[in-house]
């Protein structure tokens, strides 16, 4: 992979002229199953722009596909590797608004909400969302992921490699906005800090940039800058974003993908100058969709139940809070309080929710008590407490989340358990044995909650019932 990478930015450095995009196939428009998900509520309301999110994996997903899970669950297993490999020992600490914040201007009372989709029609185990670019603005479909920085498509005319997508591959040469970033540009500068690896600058002064995941997925092109479209009248000039030249991995259907971490680079910080940075979203189920709002009103913080937004040296780019207790059956599980003293990420690309090996160890001998009256069976991949009953005739024990500042997640069956064959359903937590002993919340578990992501005010909130 390493080579693969090397041999490919060497192209692109070395072309003789900047980026000379053609036009192409327009595609095919995106196929639908249901009127209700054919809707893309892009709309503007008091409280903001909302925009439609959708799982991937999902029978009405426009991007659906047959991705046996076991593919999901190892593509899973790879991204929790790679967030492994991106801590190291350290402390945490919370973050100060006041003094590790950059300043806001004032604000209008107003936020942007984005239909957010099931990921199953792009082949993913993740969200994603229509996104308006370019000059006329067209919309490409885009997988949203906490976990990244860099936002970046496909673009015309695929100079390497482009994998299939849904719909017509974004050409930069039909934008009447569309402009290549510079090498001495601020945010060429910044892209190592954004996409962990260095950027580099082609003949003609453009910046390229590469960004590499933990399960040999990759995106390499060039910097880029046009305008955004969050909706009908809310649009973003300048916003910059990764041209996509080569792209190869485990995207699915997907155009690319939408960063929205702690960067400076990320889709989140540059409309925070507008909106605020602050953003919102309920992961929706595969039958359902939800919603995506980024703004200062993005939100009504009093329905949330909040716990302090912590900030990890190790990586500050993503978000961390503390997990204090986790209990089955209205019980604390069998762990000493010390052994919550670990980074413990909230993270959308995550599927999984993965614990340290000790906490695993207790719930597991909590819940298996609970499912006394089910025969057990084999593990499945990652999954290694299943039971022998359909997850719609299944009843699981209550389980709970409960973070510092008394926020917690009263999980329902659907966030706890998944059917993996017919007839056997396994507990969906995993146990992380890596040295870094991070925990991860990944977004089976987010489903249907409302997560708040105040970045300002360091705080992340949850709010049960959020999808509609």
């Amino acid at each position: 992979m390493g080579l693969v990478l090397c041999v490919v930015f060497s192209y692109l450095l070395f072309l003789a002229t900047a980026p000379n995009f053609s036009f192409g196939d327009e595609g095919q428009n995106i196929k639908t199953c249901s009127h209700k998900l054919q809707e893309d509520l892009h709309h503007i309301n008091k409280s903001g722009i909302h925009l439609t999110l959708h799982k991937v994996h999902g029978p009405c997903s426009p991007l659906s596909s047959s991705q046996p899970l076991i593919n999901i669950l190892n593509h899973d297993e790879q991204r929790v590797r790679s967030l492994n490999s991106r801590l190291t020992k350290s402390t945490i600490t919370t973050t100060s608004s006041s003094k590790s914040q950059k300043s806001v201007p004032r604000l209008k009372p107003k936020s942007i909400n984005i239909p957010l989709k099931p990921g199953s029609a792009l082949n993913t185990g993740n969200y994603y969302i229509n996104m308006g670019l370019g000059t006329p603005s067209k919309s490409y479909p885009m997988i949203v992921d906490t976990g990244s920085s860099l936002t970046w498509l496909q673009c015309q005319p695929c100079q390497v490699y482009c994998h299939s997508q849904l719909g017509p591959i974004f050409a930069p040469t039909a934008s009447g906005t569309y402009k290549p970033v510079t090498c001495s540009a601020a945010e060429c500068t910044g892209l190592e800090a954004a996409t962990l690896n260095p950027s580099a600058c082609s003949k003609k002064n453009v910046c390229i940039y590469q960004a590499s995941y933990g399960d040999s997925s990759y995106s390499i092109g060039y910097l880029s800058s046009d305008v955004l479209s969050l909706g009908p009248s809310e649009n973003l000039n300048g916003f910059v974003y990764g041209c996509g030249q080569d792209n190869d991995g485990l995207f699915g259907k997907a155009a690319g993908l939408i960063g929205l971490s702690r960067n400076k680079l990320s889709m989140l910080t540059q409309v925070s100058s507008k909106y605020g940075n602050v953003f919102s979203y309920c992961l929706p189920t595969s039958a359902s969709t939800g919603t995506l709002s980024i703004g200062k009103t993005a939100y009504d913080p009093t329905n949330y139940k909040f716990t302090p937004m912590l900030t990890d040296p190790r990586d500050s780019t993503l978000y961390f809070l503390r997990l204090t207790a986790i209990t089955v059956s209205g019980y604390s599980i069998a762990v000493a309080a010390d052994k919550y003293q670990t980074s413990t990420i909230i993270d959308s690309g995550t599927v999984i929710t993965r614990l340290p090996a000790s906490i695993y160890a207790a719930l597991k001998v909590a819940f298996v008590k609970g499912m006394s009256k089910y025969a057990t069976a084999p593990a499945f991949s990652i999954l290694d407490t299943c039971f022998k009953a359909s997850s719609a005739v299944i009843v699981v024990p209550p389980v709970s989340m409960v973070f510092s500042g008394g926020a917690d997640m009263k999980l329902s069956a659907q966030n706890v358990v998944i059917e993996v064959e017919t007839g056997t359903t396994c507990l969906a937590f995993a146990g992380n044995d890596d040295d870094s002993g991070v925990a991860i919340i990944g977004n089976l578990q987010q489903e249907t909650f409302k997560v708040a992501y105040d970045v300002t005010n360091s705080k992340i909130g949850f709010a049960a019932g959020g999808c509609t």
